[in-house]
């Protein structure tokens, strides 16, 4: 868990600990890596052909296609169902398509997941209004 300078949620009007607090990093990044493998692993078996650097391209369109659609309809990836973890809008409610897309796409840029606000929020959640969330 990353330091969390005693505001962890509080500004969002979350709880600390338990149901609807914010998801720990580490399990941010264990789901993370999850759809990432899965991702890869159909790249791999249906359009790759054998070739590493096909399976990667092919892998990060894989990965929005399935974050747009996971996210979009049941609030979670595959890896963020595993490890307990669903992403709601900052009123609690589900995201709006236009707001998953921006998410889906500002996290396959990398940089805007890697920078961090105060209640442990990416860049791409704070911009698409998002928060990840124990369930």
């Amino acid at each position: 868990m990353g330091a969390d300078f005693g505001y962890r949620g509080k500004r969002l009007g979350l709880p600390e600990e338990g149901p609807g607090a914010i998801a720990p990093l580490g399990r941010r990044f264990g789901a993370l890596f999850i759809d990432w493998a899965l991702c890869l692993l159909i790249a791999y078996g249906l359009f790759a052909r054998g070739d590493q650097q096909a399976a990667g391209n092919w892998a990060l369109g894989i990965f929005v296609v399935l974050s747009v659609l996971t996210v979009g309809t049941v609030g979670c990836t595959p890896g963020k169902r595993i490890l307990g973890i669903r992403v709601v809008g900052e009123g609690g409610g589900r995201l709006g398509l236009g707001r998953v897309i921006i998410r889906s796409v500002l996290l396959c840029l990398a940089i805007p997941a890697l920078v961090w606000d105060r209640d442990g929020r990416g860049l791409h959640d704070r911009l698409s209004r998002a928060v990840q969330v124990r369930i």
